[in-house]
């Protein structure tokens, strides 16, 4: 560009992009969906160690082996750890600021990402007790979108020596 040039510099453009992929949920994860419109979240307990994962995997990540037992676990836990998003993108569904939190169901041994809301940004925490808010009944799938997100339930908070090995 010329010295005194006025031309406007391109930062961004937008190209629509998608892709389409088929995924086998298999047999333990299938088990774990199909609860999901009874508001119902289905964990699988590891025989020799104890362990409950949810979602399920069908066996245990340390040793392979299978996990079979289902444990029905409540829609209630805690915030382990958590990221504010600050960064907006394109086609993003909620506001910025946000929270996604490693949530820990009560009687879960294993934390998965959720997205936190109906509170501040700056009043999250590590051991928030949180709830999930599921969608209008005439909306439940066999899909984890079928919980809206988790908020806090106003209960103490769990102590940190209970979720320490969950981080």
């Amino acid at each position: 560009m010329s010295e005194g040039a006025t031309e406007d510099l391109v930062t961004g453009i937008v190209v629509p992009v998608s892709i389409q992929y088929d995924y086998t949920a298999g047999e333990a994860a299938s088990r774990f969906l199909a609860h999901i419109p009874e508001k119902r979240l289905v964990g699988q307990r590891h025989g020799d160690t104890g362990l409950v994962y949810v979602p399920p995997r069908g066996s245990d990540p340390a040793d392979g082996e299978p996990t079979e037992q289902d444990v029905e676990l409540g829609d209630k836990g805690i915030i382990t750890t958590f990221c504010v998003v600050n960064v907006p993108f394109a086609g993003q569904a909620v506001e910025c600021p946000y929270v996604c939190a490693q949530v820990l169901l009560d009687g879960a041994d294993i934390p998965f990402q959720a997205l936190i809301q109906e509170a501040d940004v700056e009043a999250i925490h590590a051991g928030m007790r949180i709830e999930a808010v599921w969608v209008d009944d005439d909306d439940l799938a066999p899909t984890l979108e079928s919980i809206r997100y988790f908020r806090p339930t106003g209960e103490p908070d769990a102590d940190p020596a209970s979720y320490k090995d969950h981080m």
